[in-house]
């Protein structure tokens, strides 16, 4: 008696199924990427002052 191995990921349907999920959207602006630049932007201001100051 033959059995067929049993599939442990799943099906082929299952997994297309699965990858043709669409990955949710962000809306929104990127808080990380903005308090990035304003901190940048500080430290370039006060790099100026402090050089204007000398």
């Amino acid at each position: 008696m033959s059995q067929t191995p049993n599939d442990p990921a799943g099906t082929t349907h299952q997994f297309q199924n699965f990858a043709n999920q669409a990955q949710p959207q962000k809306s929104g602006p990127n808080i990380g990427l903005i308090v990035g630049i304003v901190a940048v932007v500080a430290v370039v201001a006060i790099l100026v002052v402090a050089l204007m100051m000398m």
